[in-house]
Order: C-alpha cells, then sequence, then structure tokens
C-alpha cells in the first residue's frame, strides 16, 4: 500500500522529480507530455529502416571526380582551372589590365580562353591606338552647314581666343623644321587635358632651358622635367611619356619624329587627337580631322555627328571625328579645329554658353538649353548686404 501510494505521488505529482544538479548538468523534468512525445518518437524510430551509409569516396579511383571551389582572383593574376584528366591548368593573362593613357579611348571586353571546357574571362581593355572605330556608312551633311560655318567664322573674327596665339601648333615657330616637329609633338603631349595657357608657359620654360630637343631631354632627369612642366595636368606622368618620346626619337629616327599615323600612335602618351595634329602641322599631311573636347562638345550640340547608324550623340572624340569626316569636305578638315577650339573657348563654352552674344543660335538646337543649376539661382538671388 505505501509503495503504490509512493508511485501515485510520482505520477501526479511531477515537481517531486526535479533534484538540484550540479550546474552544467541540469535536465528537463519529466513530465505526462514529455513523457508521451518521448514514447511516440520511439515508436517512430523503430518504424524506420535502417539507413546504408554510402561508402567512402576513394581518390585514388580514376572512375570518379572530384570538384572544388574555385578561387576567385583579380584580372590578371593565375586561375586555376580543372581539365579532364584533373590535373588543374594554370593559366596566366597575357595582358594585364593597365591604365590608359592620358587621352580618353574606346573600351572594350576582351574574352580569354583559359581551359578546354571553353570557361573564359572578361576583363576590360583599352581598345589600341591604332585600331579605327567601325566603319560608318557616308551620310549627306546637316542642313545650313554652312552658313553656321560662316557665322562662327564671322564670331571669331571679332574676338580672339587663348589657341590663337598659344596653340599646340605655335611651339616652336622660330625653330629649324626638324627641331619644330618635336617641340609640336611635345606640345600636343602636354595639351592633354590643360588649358592653352598652361601648355604655352611649359612649352616656354623648357625652351628656356634649352630641353626641347630629344637629346636634352634624355639627359634631365624626370624630376627636373616634372617641376619645370608643373602645372599641367598629370604633369608627373606627361615628364616620363616625354623621356620615352624623346629617347625613341633619338634611337629610332635620327633626333626626328615619326613620319605616319601609325607610328606617332605607337608612341606613349600620344592619342588620335594629337597624332593628327603633328601629323597636319609637323608634316603637311592630311590624315584626319583633329578633334579635341571643344570640337566634340559643339559638333553635338549643332546635331552634326551621332552614333554609327544611330541618332545618337558621339560619347567620345575619336567617334565624333569618324562621324564629322563623313560629310565634312576635306579642305575644311585643317581649318575646323582652331575654328571650333576658339569659339568654345569664347562663346560656346563648356559651362554656361553664351547663346545669346551666339548669331548662329536660330540654328542650334542646343540653343538656350543649358541653363544654370538651381543651386547657382539661389546664390545670385540672394540680395548683397549693403555696407
Amino acid at each position: 500500500m505505501r509503495r503504490t501510494l509512493s508511485l501515485a505521488l510520482l505520477v501526479t505529482s511531477p515537481r517531486l522529480l526535479y533534484s538540484p544538479a550540479p550546474v552544467g548538468r541540469c535536465k528537463m523534468a519529466i513530465t505526462r507530455r514529455s513523457a508521451g512525445r518521448l514514447a511516440s518518437r520511439a515508436r517512430m524510430d523503430a518504424s524506420r529502416p535502417p539507413q546504408v551509409s554510402d561508402p567512402p569516396v576513394d581518390a585514388s579511383d580514376p572512375g570518379v571526380r572530384t570538384y572544388a571551389r574555385q578561387k576567385r582572383t583579380k584580372v590578371g593574376g593565375t586561375v586555376a582551372v580543372e581539365s579532364p584528366d584533373d590535373q588543374p591548368i594554370e593559366k596566366r593573362n597575357p595582358e594585364p589590365v593597365s591604365l590608359p593613357d592620358i587621352e580618353e579611348f574606346a573600351y572594350k571586353a576582351k574574352t580569354i580562353t583559359v581551359s578546354s571546357q571553353s570557361q573564359v574571362i572578361q576583363s576590360i581593355n583599352p581598345v589600341e591606338k591604332d585600331e579605327e572605330l567601325s566603319t560608318v556608312s557616308t551620310v549627306g551633311p546637316p542642313a545650313n552647314w554652312e552658313q553656321i560655318l560662316e557665322g562662327i567664322r564671322r564670331m571669331r573674327s571679332s574676338e580672339d581666343a587663348p589657341v590663337d596665339s598659344m596653340g599646340c601648333e605655335k611651339a616652336g615657330s622660330y625653330l629649324p623644321p626638324k627641331e619644330r616637329r618635336f617641340a609640336v609633338l611635345a606640345s600636343s603631349l602636354l595639351s592633354s587635358q590643360t588649358k592653352d595657357e598652361v601648355t604655352h608657359g611649359a612649352i616656354q620654360r623648357l625652351s628656356q632651358k634649352g630641353l626641347l630637343l630629344p637629346d636634352a631631354i634624355v639627359s634631365t632627369d624626370e624630376a627636373t622635367i616634372s617641376s619645370i612642366i608643373y602645372p599641367v595636368g598629370f604633369y608627373s606622368r606627361k615628364a616620363r611619356y616625354l623621356k620615352k618620346v624623346a629617347e625613341i626619337c633619338l634611337q629610332k629616327y635620327g633626333g626626328d619624329i615619326p613620319s605616319s599615323l601609325e607610328e606617332l600612335l605607337s608612341l606613349p602618351g600620344i592619342g588620335p587627337k594629337m597624332a593628327h595634329l603633328v601629323m597636319n602641322v609637323g608634316w603637311n599631311n592630311v590624315q584626319g580631322i583633329c578633334v579635341d573636347t571643344h570640337v566634340h562638345r559643339i559638333c553635338n550640340r549643332l546635331g552634326w555627328v551621332s552614333k554609327p547608324g544611330r541618332k545618337q550623340k558621339t560619347s567620345t572624340p575619336e567617334e565624333t571625328r569618324v562621324s564629322l569626316q563623313t560629310w565634312l569636305p576635306k579642305d575644311e578638315w585643317v581649318a575646323i579645329n582652331p575654328l571650333l577650339v576658339g569659339f568654345g573657348q569664347t562663346i560656346c563654352t563648356p559651362l554656361r554658353p553664351r547663346c545669346g552674344d551666339c548669331s548662329i543660335n536660330k540654328h542650334c538646337p542646343s540653343a538656350f538649353q543649358e541653363i544654370s543649376s538651381p543651386k547657382s539661382k539661389a546664390k545670385n538671388s540672394i540680395p548683397k548686404k549693403e555696407h
């Protein structure tokens, strides 16, 4: 009787089952609900068929292939790819990514095959400088282009621009032909992303120190050249390029400059705009239009150029050159550069163009379209304090 009573008390009073245990060994008390769950779980486990474990994989078995996750690496590094015979192949990209030259160039995706399973890696590399853009179908000239060009000439004749006295073609005008060609090449190299006034000052300082000759530049250290041409844009890189160009001219051309467009484009730091300018001025050989940022901007504002087969604006000066050459007569190819550059420096400026002072604004689809920003309007609207 006493034993039955104690069992009944255990079943009806789950709290009696609890006994203090050392820390870390505490277990949940068994209640009616938990006891039922444990019993049902035991029955389910008993009804399941025994699982057969998979045999271990023998890595030495030639019929078994194992795969491992590849480690992602930077473009230009070593990439490991598994070959059909389980031997990883190391393939180093033949052309590592490099910084573009000073001039802006178009970019394209280049695919590099690294295994027999057609796995490719895409890397962005600059298009070679001597690589021409896709052929553009000849289109008719824009309406009223001759009238617009004549109007720009009249405006340019009434106001001087920096390009008229300090352009790259003015460099070394007092020198013999051979020395002048190198001076024009050096001035063109320094002019990228730099105002004409700054470039002209750098060329004047180089001339005063006798450093407009290839042999003199080669014998001068790079730091000295950098300090002389400062503050032109990218002056350190341009000083390095200038020394390399001088060395190439001495070794391959006897102190003169290359006489072909392809050879000029192979020089470090020389892009299409510079090469066409040097060919026009140095060798009197017109092979294309010299298109800089001013010519690129104004031609797009006037609607004179577009992408091949589309009515979109061109994205780069090189696209502008190719499109412009499809319809502009060749006898205008040399004059168009200083004409539009001076117009862009005085009237059709990059920011806040003077459309009200432009005599061809009725022919320009972009006239009065570029207004000042709201921030500048707010500044102008604040009344000045009277002293």
